[in-house]
């Protein structure tokens, strides 16, 4: 069972209380960034371009499931694996946009979350592609996409875009993806989602009679999102991509299991596919030791994966 748990916690961190994550105590003034650059007041993000007058690629970042920021952090985590990885990037010639989900700016500014969905983070990758579209310092636009943002990397997919990168992205819709994974934990209970799921996505009045053991998957507040996330098939999406695809994962990933990518590849075999040993959901090389894993979620230092940076690069530039 503790599998589904670790995935329901990503779930819930999607309508977390502003309240209690922003206090006015926890709030510190920011120093001001030279790299800061935001599309709109929806879209705020950092941008880091290589220093050079000859146009360069960039990768867009498509952050995972949560309220996350541009750095690769949750409220309550600190691991910078979106920043290490711009960075490396930056390095070696690479330009990189990466900016907060929509749901933590609006936590940040006190507003209400209820409405977004999948579609409001759909919404704001097409916004940021076509923004950097007219942009001349960019030679190529590459979308990269963690867990969720892979699908919604794939959705945003257009004529523009030279490569996708999907990292640990799901190779399930999302209520197939839960219904497998209680079916394996909770015997049983699988029926009952499978039949709660359906219901949702047939009625357009929430479903109110939700059985406990799924109220964090399916309860009528979150219904809404989930029912935007469940319409999306990501092995239809990635079929109609026709430009280069990469395919990463990591076999000590315990969030999203490099079976998803199996799917993902078997859907479009023209794709790389690149499993990595070591690396974890957040790019982080880990071994066996389950408290050194633990730390590479909140301590921002901990390097990320080297493969990962080399083949980000490699698939950018080849």
């Amino acid at each position: 069972m503790k599998y589904f748990l670790v995935f329901t916690l990503f779930i819930v961190s999607i309508s977390l209380n502003a309240q209690d994550v922003f206090s006015k105590g926890q709030m510190q003034k920011e120093q001001i960034d030279p790299t800061i650059y935001n599309i709109n007041d929806n879209i705020q993000g950092s941008l880091l371009v290589p220093d050079t007058l000859q146009p360069v690629p960039l990768v867009i970042f498509i952050a995972g499931q949560g309220a996350v920021d541009r750095d690769g952090n949750e409220p309550r985590t600190r691991s910078n694996h979106y920043k290490q990885l711009a960075d490396s990037l930056l390095s070696k010639g690479i330009a990189s946009y990466r900016y907060d989900k929509r749901t933590l700016t609006l936590m940040k500014n006190r507003k209400p979350t209820n409405e977004v969905t999948l579609n409001t983070f759909i919404t704001d990758a097409r916004v940021t592609v076509k923004t950097f579209n007219r942009d001349d310092r960019f030679s190529k636009i590459y979308l990269l996409g963690h867990g969720q943002g892979s699908l919604i990397a794939m959705r945003v997919y257009d004529e523009s875009i030279s490569g996708v990168i999907s990292i640990a992205g799901h190779g399930q819709s999302i209520d197939d993806l839960i219904v497998d994974q209680i079916s394996k934990e909770i015997p049983g209970l699988d029926k009952v989602a499978r039949a709660t799921f359906d219901k949702i996505k047939k009625q357009e009045k929430p479903v109110k009679n939700i059985e406990r053991d799924l109220w964090n998957v399916a309860n009528p507040g979150i219904q809404p999102f989930m029912k935007s996330w469940m319409k999306y098939d990501p092995t239809i999406l990635i079929k109609k991509i026709e430009c280069p695809i990469l395919l990463l994962n990591g076999d000590k990933n315990r969030q999203v299991s490099t079976m998803q990518t199996e799917l993902l590849y078997e859907a479009s075999p023209s794709s790389k596919k690149v499993i990595i040993t070591g690396m974890n959901y957040v790019f982080k090389k880990v071994g066996d030791d389950e408290i050194v894993a633990a730390k590479s979620y909140v301590e921002p230092n901990f390097p990320i994966h080297p493969e990962l940076i080399n083949q980000v690069h490699t698939f950018v530039t080849e």
